[in-house]
């Protein structure tokens, strides 16, 4: 096994305020203040049915609060006037966007906190946007921006980015500050080699091991790694711009982990959370119907178009 060793970095996100300078999910970006702001055009000057960012943001601290609050039985979680922001951002309404919708961060990795990430020649940071709407050309995702940066080159920063009318409140992250840790994974059973994975399967017969949940893939918001596939085998997958190879890049997930807790951290372990937001949803991001978004990136050259997958 030791020769497919790969490692990722579990990045941890957990609620919080991230700045600029701060590696983060959902947080402000270190972007130029002259660079124009990636912008879909796909969703522009139309009605889009979502919600505000802050009906978004206000439904999320409402839930926050309500759980937290101690109330007797019989007693409505909700106030009226509670009851009504978070209906309003439930049930979606349209809004008009004038002029292309303004995308928003999802993701900001410095160097310093992920030096795995393979990047162009001088590049430390990657920064990650999205249209907070599906695409269906992009397989009911997202639309995915990356944008590699030299950090010491950026000296005046946009401090008021541009927002989007409505958004997908799924598609809108939780700030979030990051907790970097570097694993050691393994490809799951069913891309192993035939003799490998029936010695593996013979291994967990004797040892009573579980090596998928337990040792190949890790969960969660990662970097690098093995392709956390799930409801496909994978598919062959080439840059769209030489034709070469891809590798995961950065896997954007909808929980950290799930039933199988054995890549829960101690750290969530050991605290009592509340009922919302759950411990294991820090991003509150739902992809698909809680699948992960894969990007991917050319072996060649990481300057190169990326390719998504969800899974």
């Amino acid at each position: 096994m030791a020769s497919l060793a790969r490692t990722a970095v579990r990045l941890h996100p957990r609620p919080g305020e991230p700045s600029a300078a701060d590696s983060s999910f959902g947080g402000p970006l270190w972007w130029p203040a002259g660079e124009p702001w990636p912008a879909c055009a796909v969703h522009a000057d139309s009605t889009v049915d979502g919600a505000s960012i802050v009906d978004v943001m206000a439904r999320r601290r409402i839930l926050a609060e309500a759980w937290a609050r101690p109330r007797e039985r019989g007693v409505n979680l909700l106030t009226a006037e509670e009851k009504v922001v978070v209906d309003r951002v439930d049930d979606g309404t349209p809004i008009v966007q004038d002029g292309p919708l303004p995308m928003v961060p999802v993701a900001q990795l410095y160097a310093r906190d992920v030096p795995c990430l393979p990047r162009p020649d001088g590049a430390d940071l990657l920064q990650v946007l999205w249209c907070p709407f599906d695409h269906e050309d992009d397989g009911y995702v997202p639309s995915t921006v990356l944008r590699w940066r030299v950090v010491a080159e950026v000296t005046d920063l946009l401090i008021d980015p541009p927002l989007p009318s409505a958004v997908d409140d799924n598609y809108l992250p939780q700030p979030c500050v990051l907790h970097p840790e570097e694993v050691t994974e393994y490809p799951a059973p069913h891309c192993l080699p035939a003799g490998l994975a029936r010695e593996v399967r013979e291994w967990e017969d004797r040892e009573s091991a579980r090596y998928q949940y337990d040792l190949s893939v890790a969960p969660g918001c990662k970097a690098g790694g093995y392709g956390p596939w799930s409801f496909s085998d994978p598919s062959p997958m080439s840059c769209p711009d030489c034709g070469a190879d891809v590798e995961p890049l950065l896997t954007i997930a909808s929980s950290e982990w799930d039933g199988v807790k054995s890549w829960q951290p101690l750290e969530d372990a050991e605290v009592v959370h509340p009922p919302y937001p759950a411990a294991h949803e820090p991003t509150m991001l739902s992809i698909g119907r809680g699948y992960n978004l894969q990007l991917y990136t050319c072996v060649a050259s990481p300057a190169h178009r990326h390719v998504t997958n969800m899974q």
